[in-house]
C-alpha cells in the first residue's frame, strides 16, 4: 500500500470510528467505543493468529475464514458497548428489571446480561460506521467473530464488541467468501 493510500486509510478509520460514537443512543448514554487496529501492526497479526485458535477452541470452521479475511484487511475498526448503568426504563428485554439485574459475567463470547438498549446502541454505530465506510469506497464487512476474539484478547473494552475489518483492493475481498 502506498504512504498516500495508507494516510487515507488512517483518515477514513477515523471518520468511521466517529461514525460509530456518534450515531444515536438510547436516552443519550454513550456507550460506545471504538478502536483501529492496522494491518502489520503486532494487534493485527495476533488478533489473525487468536481467530483460528479460537474457532477451533469453540468448533467453529467460519473463524479460519474470517481470520483469512482479517489477514488480508487493511485494517480493522473495533467497536463496543459497556451496558452501566442500566437505562432504568424497565422494559425487561434483558429479562430482568432494572433493578435486579445481577452482576455481569462472560457467558460463551460476551458478557451478560446486558441492558438491551445498550444493544441497541451497538447494532445503531454498526450500521453507521459501515455506512460510512461504503460511502468511502472502502469494502467492509460486520464479523462477530473478530469481536468475540477481540473480547477474548482484551484488545478493547466492552461486554459486546463487533469488528468492521476494511479492505482497499480492486475487488472486495469479503464477497465470494
Amino acid at each position: 500500500m502506498t504512504g498516500q493510500i495508507n494516510e487515507s486509510l488512517k483518515a477514513a478509520a477515523g471518520l468511521i470510528e466517529i461514525a460509530a460514537i456518534t450515531a444515536p443512543k438510547g436516552k443519550g448514554v454513550d456507550d460506545i467505543k471504538t478502536k483501529t487496529v492496522y494491518k502489520g501492526s503486532k494487534e493485527h497479526k495476533e488478533l489473525v493468529e487468536r481467530m483460528k485458535e479460537y474457532g477451533d477452541k469453540k468448533s467453529l470452521k467460519f473463524f479460519h475464514r474470517d481470520s483469512k479475511n482479517t489477514l488480508d484487511s487493511d485494517a480493522i475498526v473495533l467497536v463496543s458497548v459497556t451496558a452501566k448503568p442500566p437505562l432504568g426504563l424497565n422494559c425487561g428485554m434483558c429479562g430482568y428489571d432494572c433493578n435486579t439485574i445481577p452482576e455481569k459475567k462472560k457467558i460463551n463470547d460476551y458478557f451478560a446480561p446486558i441492558c438491551a438498549f445498550a444493544l441497541v446502541d451497538l447494532g445503531i454505530a454498526l450500521g453507521s460506521a459501515s455506512k460510512t465506510a461504503q460511502i468511502l469506497n472502502l469494502d467492509n464487512r460486520i464479523m462477530y467473530s473478530i469481536g468475540a476474539t477481540a473480547v477474548e484478547m482484551c484488545l478493547i473494552d466492552g461486554d459486546v464488541v463487533m469488528g468492521i475489518p476494511l479492505s482497499v483492493s480492486s475487488k472486495n475481498i469479503y464477497f465470494d467468501r
